[in-house]
């Protein structure tokens, strides 16, 4: 539809985030992992429909979100049902399939063209997919070099992609789009993207989400859902609300003087603050898609409220405070690539005594024996883990006991630099 068109049906939510976050509240999902898998479902409603025009180039609200965490902890696989089954429901949103090959992709494209109306009396060709998957490891391969250069073309907003292929020649796709919600592990990562993958190319495109703990211990969900019939309710106006926005919102948003203002500053201090404290290739890489990034959520975040094709300060201020808060665990993603054996045992060791909050030396080696099982690998990885300061000895005040604690220190911030606010004890050697 186009702007003047009558709208076939009206939103029964004042914001389907919040909506959404309200529904799931029952879940053990962390609330942040549940926003952005609500931001997936909301720009796979919107498909290639929306964009903001930049001349040479646009920006569609297409975006690749991946959940990491250790098998178990997170329901990753959970988190990403929450929202995908409610999009499931609505007409006219097409699923890619589960094990990507570039056959597999080329038909569901195929099945996925449409067209739409902008402007008035003139017809745009599209073909979008949404790909949902709870191993990432089936639906991406960043060893394959052909769908990799897809994936970038498709981010960046590419109006056709061609492949030349051995059995049919050449593959000509219109209006080519993808969302991408997924979930791995941090050994995943460290398997199967390459060294190679980082300062640019697809990983700077992907927004990835890390977390290790549950927020909260939910035994029996169903259980947890103080309401069922009003929660049914609000699962039938989340599924409405979509319906309503793939419908309605159709054409360019507009980013008003206001948050255009900001946005220069924004860019103008992204850059100045980049070139002062960055100097690892897989922090400016994604940093060179953070704007990017910043506009195709707040598009999103404009069309989980209101149908007005406008971006406003307050929507751009959030999509850069939701960046804000993921970039602090950045590092322990990008830190698992390219990683040895060696290496991600290490950080097991350390995660463990991070996570203990403080271990006597046997206790450390009991919990991971299994990694360790000789002596002397052990006692090397821990020479090493309070050389480099990540692990230090601490006598308890109270028993006069030591013990091996994590520095706390060494967390980073939003902002992407080491906490100075820390309250852990001083490292004591």
């Amino acid at each position: 539809m186009y702007p003047g068109a009558t709208v076939e049906m009206a939103r029964l939510l004042p914001d389907w985030i919040t909506a959404f976050l309200d529904f799931t509240d029952h879940m053990e999902s962390p609330r942040l992992m549940r926003s952005w898998s609500a931001i997936s479902a909301i720009a796979s409603a919107l498909r290639r429909k929306v964009w903001i025009d930049q001349d040479q180039f646009i920006w569609t609200p297409g975006l690749y979100i991946v959940f990491v965490g250790p098998p178990g902890v997170l329901t990753k696989s959970t988190t990403t049902d929450l929202s995908s089954a409610l999009l499931r429901e609505v007409p006219g949103i097409r699923f890619g399939p589960n094990n990507i090959t570039w056959e597999a992709l080329a038909m569901s494209f195929a099945g996925a063209s449409e067209s739409f109306e902008w402007p008035e009396g003139s017809w745009v060709p599209m073909s979008p997919i949404t790909l949902v998957s709870r191993e990432l490891g089936s639906l991406l391969n960043p060893k394959n070099p052909d769908l990799v250069n897809l994936f970038i073309e498709l981010y960046d907003g590419s109006k056709i992609y061609q492949k030349v292929t051995k059995g049919s020649g050449s593959d000509t796709i219109e209006g080519p789009w993808i969302n991408m919600l997924g979930a791995t592990t941090p050994a995943w990562i460290a398997d199967n993207v390459p060294q190679s993958a980082l300062g640019g190319g697809l990983i700077s495109r992907i927004i990835f989400l890390y977390g290790d703990e549950k927020e909260k211990l939910v035994p029996y969900p169903m259980d947890a859902i103080t309401n069922p019939e009003a929660h049914k309710l609000v699962r039938t106006a989340l599924i409405s609300d979509l319906e309503h926005i793939s419908l309605n919102l159709c054409g360019p948003y507009r980013i008003t003087a206001e948050a255009k203002a900001w946005g220069r500053e924004w860019y103008v201090h992204l850059w100045t603050g980049a070139k002062n404290h960055y100097t690892d290739d897989k922090v400016m890489g994604y940093i060179a898609r953070k704007q990017t990034h910043l506009h195709k959520v707040a598009m999103v975040l404009a069309a989980a409220h209101k149908d007005e094709l406008t971006i406003g300060l307050d929507e751009l201020q959030l999509a850069d405070q939701m960046l804000l808060t993921i970039e602090g665990s950045l590092d322990l993603v990008f830190s698992q690539i390219g990683r040895t054996s060696q290496s991600m045992a290490s950080q097991k060791f350390i995660d463990v005594v991070r996570r203990k909050g403080k271990v006597t030396y046997e206790e450390a080696y009991r919990l991971v024996h299994s990694y360790f099982p000789d002596l002397r690998d052990f006692e090397g990885i821990l020479a090493g883990a309070m050389r480099s300061e990540q692990i230090y000895l601490w006598h308890d005040p109270e028993n006069g006991k030591p013990y091996l604690r994590f520095n706390e220190r060494l967390l980073i911030d939003g902002n992407g630099t080491p906490d100075a606010t820390s309250n852990s004890q001083e490292p004591n050697h």
